[in-house]
C-alpha cells in the first residue's frame, strides 16, 4: 500500500514554511572677607551632610518616565469544586504589590475568570463563594506575562452539608468544541482537533464522535481526497483501478474510506474506550527548546480524560487498524502486508510529530478565530 497524502495541515508546511560657578574680581574688605568665610565653611558643613544624587538615575528624576515604567500582564483560570463541575458567581479579589486599588471579578458560567492590567511582581488572590471555604492563591507575575493558572478548587465549607455546584464539565465541553469547530486555518482549513485552552475539559464519547463526524463531512476534506484520487490517477497509482471516470471514482472512494476508518478509530472509537483525548493542547509558552521536545512527544502521548499524560494508544493502534482494513478495497497487488503496515503507522507519527511543530509555531497565526 502507498502512504495516503497526509492531512491539511501538513500540506501547509510546503506552503509556509545630565554648572560653572561665575568668578569674582572685586575687592572684598578683611572684616567681610573673614565673615564670608565663616559663612562659606558652615554652608559646606550642609551642603557635605546632604546625600548625592544617585549616579543610575537623573538627580532631576523623582519618578521613572513613563518608559521606564515594566508592562502589566494578566491573570487567569477556572474555579471548579472537588466533583470537578465549575463554579459560576465565585469573587475573587486580587491584591497587586505594584497597585493600591484591589481588582475584583466574578467567575462566569464557565467558572473561568480573567485579571487584566496587573502590575508585574508578587500578587494575593482571594476567592470567596457561598458554600464553599475561603480560599488564598500567592503568586509572581512577569513584565508582560499572561498567567494562566491551573484550575483552582474550592473546598466544602465544614458548616456546609448541602452545596449547589456550578455547570457540569458536559456542558463546559460542549461550548469549547462550538469554538474549536470555528477554528479554520487561512479561514478555510478545519483545524477542529486542536484546543488553546490547557486545561479543556474532556470530552463524552458522544461528543468524541460528533467532532469526528464533522471532520469527514466537511468540504475541505472532500476537496484534499479528490486532489490526492488525480494526482494517484495521473501518476497511476493503483493500477488495478484503471483510468478514466471509474478509476478515479474508485481512487477517491479508497482515500475518502481512508480518511473515515483513520479518523473514527483513531480520534472516536479507540479514544472512547480507552478515555482518551483525541485533540493536541497547545503549549505556546516557555523556551523554543522545550515547546519543540513538547510538539515531538505529543506525537506518542496524549491526555487522559482523568487530565493525565499517558501513553497515545488510540492513535498508534487507530493508524495500524486503519491500514489494515484498507486491505479489503486496495487492488490485490497494491495491499499492504504485515511490515508496511507497520512501516507505515511509524511514518504516520512521524507526520502527526511534523504536524504538532507546526501548530505549535505556526498554525495559531494563521487562524483568525483561534482563542486568545
Amino acid at each position: 500500500m502507498v502512504l495516503r497524502s497526509q492531512p491539511p495541515l501538513i500540506l501547509l508546511a510546503f506552503i509556509a514554511l545630565g554648572w560653572k560657578s561665575p568668578c569674582s574680581g572685586q575687592t572684598v574688605p578683611a572684616a567681610d572677607l573673614e565673615q564670608h568665610s565663616a559663612e562659606q565653611q558652615v554652608s559646606w558643613q550642609q551642603v557635605s551632610q546632604q546625600p548625592s544624587p544617585s549616579p543610575e538615575s537623573p538627580a532631576s528624576a523623582g519618578e521613572p518616565t513613563p518608559r521606564d515604567q515594566p508592562s502589566s500582564g494578566s491573570v487567569s483560570g477556572t474555579i471548579i469544586d472537588q466533583t470537578g463541575a465549575v463554579v459560576a458567581g465565585a469573587r475573587l479579589t486580587l491584591t497587586s504589590a505594584g497597585q493600591a486599588a484591589k481588582q475584583e471579578v466574578l467567575s462566569n458560567k464557565d467558572g473561568q475568570f480573567s485579571f487584566a492590567n496587573v502590575a508585574p511582581g508578587h500578587f494575593e488572590l482571594k476567592i470567596t463563594s457561598a458554600g464553599f471555604a475561603a480560599q488564598t492563591f500567592p503568586g509572581t507575575l512577569d513584565p508582560g506575562e499572561t498567567d494562566a493558572l491551573a484550575p483552582i478548587m474550592l473546598a466544602v465549607a465544614s458548616n456546609v452539608t448541602q452545596v449547589q455546584v456550578g455547570v457540569p464539565q458536559v456542558e463546559v465541553a460542549e461550548e469549547q468544541i462550538k469554538v474549536e469547530e470555528k477554528q479554520r486555518v487561512l479561514g478555510a482549513i478545519p483545524n477542529f482537533y486542536v484546543s488553546y485552552i490547557p486545561n479543556a475539559a474532556p470530552l463524552t464519547s458522544k461528543q468524541k464522535f460528533e467532532l469526528a463526524w464533522k471532520s469527514i463531512i466537511d468540504p475541505f476534506t472532500f476537496v484534499v481526497v479528490g486532489g490526492a484520487a488525480g494526482v494517484e490517477q495521473a501518476q497511476n497509482h493503483f493500477v488495478g483501478y484503471g483510468q478514466g471516470a471509474e478509476g478515479y471514482a474508485k481512487r477517491f472512494g479508497a482515500g475518502y474510506a481512508d480518511e473515515v476508518t483513520g479518523t473514527f478509530i483513531g480520534s472516536a472509537i479507540l479514544p472512547s474506550l480507552l478515555k482518551q483525548d483525541p485533540r493536541y493542547f497547545y503549549k505556546g509558552k516557555g523556551s523554543l527548546r522545550s515547546r519543540f521536545a513538547y510538539a515531538i512527544v505529543m506525537s506518542v502521548i496524549c491526555k487522559g480524560d482523568n487530565r493525565r499524560w499517558q501513553l497515545n494508544y488510540s492513535g498508534i493502534l487507530g493508524s495500524l487498524a486503519a491500514g489494515g482494513i484498507s486491505n479489503i478495497y486496495y487492488p490485490a497487488q497494491d495491499r499492504d502486508g504485515a511490515d508496511l503496515t507497520f512501516e507505515n503507522a511509524g511514518i504516520g507519527i512521524a507526520s502527526n510529530a511534523l504536524s504538532n511543530l507546526l501548530q505549535e509555531f505556526l498554525i495559531r497565526k494563521l487562524t483568525p478565530k483561534a482563542p486568545k
